[in-house]
């Protein structure tokens, strides 16, 4: 495999330079923006640093065999010598020899035999090889490969693909069927919604951002509240963004305590409320996680899971949170990712449609909604995170 990185203003130039040295096979394996190198480059806008390659294990293996076809060719020319040279002994020598011409042939023979038995082993091993790397893989299965889609994702995908009948190439049959398999949500931002997950994906961060964007920029009344009291710092920071943008503000400490909290915020358009995160692998704290949830009474419930989440974790999460009864799944964390197929695996696990994603640290700014369009052209790198 060929692979070589680019530093170009926009992805177009970016498929222009690639197509061009590499040619119309080659697939992007991750792209992200960076800044020109060197002090001079400090001051000026971010470029995209795209990586492309291109299989070439196909001629590898053509040649691989083109090699074992010239041996065996020098190995039949061989076995011929030997019997041009057996007849030309018989030929030689007379009859009171016979014995020993029956010695010599019979040992040519037995080498003969052999070689031919080496060609047998020799056309095996290249026939296995051949049928063991199965069909050459495409363009979009290679793409689907390097941004971490997992097997049985990727299956599903090829699936549909090959299930099309309309004359579009793979690569746009394969936008059509991503874009098939991401469900959007349409629940409004109404009412009291509860955010719950494992810890350190961000959602205090989330809920920062959306209140930003609810309070300051579509001017509804909005109200936080928090229960996580474990992790340290965490009341705070919620307080903080609370004071900054003047929304009213509540600390929660038991399960009894939730109905109150949120009564004194019925005059609010929106009550936002920000769980303690928890492993999904301890049913018992869970179940602690859930005593609050059945407190709050409602069915606007948000699974947030990063987009950093090892695909061994992310069935784990999804299943271990089910029981608090989520509806929606936020992704954070995009702009910490050079692949997008997490976003995928994660959806096709949970089942639920995509509210929102989030891209960076900047509050209110960096939240937004996503189609199923978009995250297509993330994934076959016809687009990238800012």
């Amino acid at each position: 495999m060929v692979i070589k990185r680019y530093m170009v203003k926009n992805m177009n130039e970016a498929m222009t330079r690639i197509r061009g040295e590499l040619g119309k096979d080659a697939v992007i394996i991750s792209q992200r923006k960076v800044r020109k190198p060197g002090f001079s480059g400090l001051f000026q806008k971010k470029i995209i640093e795209v990586t492309a390659a291109i299989d070439n294990s196909k001629k590898e293996k053509e040649s691989s065999i083109d090699s074992n076809e010239e041996l065996i060719k020098k190995l039949i020319e061989n076995r011929e010598i030997k019997k041009d040279e057996v007849k030309r002994d018989n030929e030689r020598l007379s009859d009171s020899n016979l014995s020993n011409i029956e010695t010599k042939e019979d040992k040519n023979k037995e080498s003969i035999l052999k070689e031919i038995q080496e060609m047998k082993v020799m056309m095996n091993e290249i026939i296995s090889t051949s049928t063991s790397s199965g069909k050459e893989k495409s363009k979009l299965e290679i793409l689907l490969e390097n941004n971490d889609i997992n097997e049985k994702t990727l299956n599903n995908i090829l699936n549909k693909v090959n299930s099309m009948d309309n004359e579009l190439d793979n690569m746009e049959k394969g936008k059509i069927a991503i874009e098939e398999m991401i469900p959007v949500s349409k629940v409004p931002l109404d009412g009291v919604i509860a955010f719950v997950g494992p810890t350190g994906v961000g959602k205090t961060t989330t809920i920062a951002k959306l209140a930003g964007n609810l309070a300051l920029v579509k001017k509804r009344k909005v109200g936080l509240i928090t229960i996580d009291t474990y992790r340290i710092g965490a009341v705070e920071q919620l307080k903080t963004y609370a004071d900054i943008m003047n929304l009213n503000f509540k600390v929660v400490l038991s399960a009894k305590d939730m109905e109150e909290a949120i009564n004194s915020m019925s005059d609010c358009d929106t009550i936002l409320v920000d769980t303690t995160g928890r492993s999904s692998k301890n049913p018992m704290q869970i179940s602690e996680l859930r005593a609050f949830i059945d407190k709050i009474h409602t069915e606007n419930i948000h699974l947030v899971i990063s987009s950093t989440t090892k695909d061994r974790d992310i069935d784990t999460i999804v299943e271990g949170y089910k029981i608090l009864g989520y509806n929606n799944v936020i992704i954070t964390k995009l702009d910490e990712t050079t692949t997008y197929g997490s976003v995928l695996n994660i959806l096709q696990s949970a089942g639920k449609p995509i509210s929102f994603v989030t891209t960076g640290q900047n509050v209110p700014d960096d939240i937004k909604t996503i189609t199923g369009e978009e995250v297509a052209n993330l994934i076959l790198g016809e687009d990238s995170i800012c």
